[in-house]
């Protein structure tokens, strides 16, 4: 399994712990990392993996980690291992979100989810963390003005932003990336690009996100440098990837 994507740059040290382009790790190798790292869930209790008998739904799913602590984890499959590694990298912030989806699912007044934890589940599965130093540059994204921001304005976007792939299914995505994945935003004005100093402003931006729509769509791979086609301006025109605004 390759992991040279750009977007696993954050995670590069917990791959090599856990030797991932070998072979999918054991739920003992996972429990032994979040035990070095001292990781924990919202309520502070240690946060451990665990091989679930069957299928949760996705209230019991959440409830399940904020009552235990216990992440139900099919080692066997990519995309439970790297909502994983999300949890042993970011702990912070997969921690308010499953405190989030916590607060809001007493709110529902039937089985289906609210607009709330729709926001929560897309994040979860799809989010990117768009870090940057100057607040125009993520309304160019906002406006879909992809030309302008990732080849007129590449230099800018090079020096003064940096993009965080937070959604697992994303990164499993990623491992076999093509053009047309698409992440959702969560924005962040930072004078610091640095992901760690990023996850504090990205748990307290989570307060203000009650609606998918609020968080805007990212062809991920017109970011400069993570497609090595991307450094021809003509990428930027395929309106099948890059949609211009509705």
């Amino acid at each position: 399994m390759s992991f040279d994507h750009p977007a696993f740059s954050p995670y590069r040290a917990l791959i090599d712990a856990l030797d991932l382009a070998r072979a999918l790790p054991s739920l003992d190798a996972l429990n032994a990392l979040a035990v070095a790292r001292g990781t924990k869930q919202a309520r502070g209790q240690p946060l451990r993996f665990f091989a679930p008998d069957g299928r949760l739904s996705a209230r019991d799913y959440e409830t399940h980690i904020l009552h235990t602590g216990q992440v139900p984890t099919r080692a066997d499959t990519w995309h439970d291992v790297l909502n994983a590694l999300v949890w042993l990298r970011f702990p912070r912030f997969k921690a308010a979100l499953n405190a989030a989806h916590g607060e809001a699912i007493p709110l529902e007044t039937d089985s289906r989810r609210g607009r709330r934890r729709d926001a929560l589940t897309v994040l979860d599965e799809s989010g990117v963390w768009v870090i940057s130093r100057d607040p125009a540059l993520p309304e160019l994204l906002v406006g879909h003005a992809w030309r302008t921001l990732f080849w007129e304005a590449r230099d800018r976007v090079e020096r003064d932003m940096r993009f965080v792939v937070v959604g697992h299914a994303l990164l499993e995505k990623l491992l076999a990336p093509y053009p047309s994945m698409t992440g959702k935003c969560l924005m962040l004005i930072s004078d610091s690009l640095d992901p760690d100093a990023a996850e504090s402003l990205a748990v307290s931006t989570l307060g203000t996100i009650d609606a998918p729509r609020q968080l805007a769509p990212l062809p991920v791979q017109g970011i400069p440098g993570w497609d090595a086609a991307n450094a021809q301006a003509p990428y930027y025109d395929n309106q099948a990837v890059f949609r211009p605004a509705r």
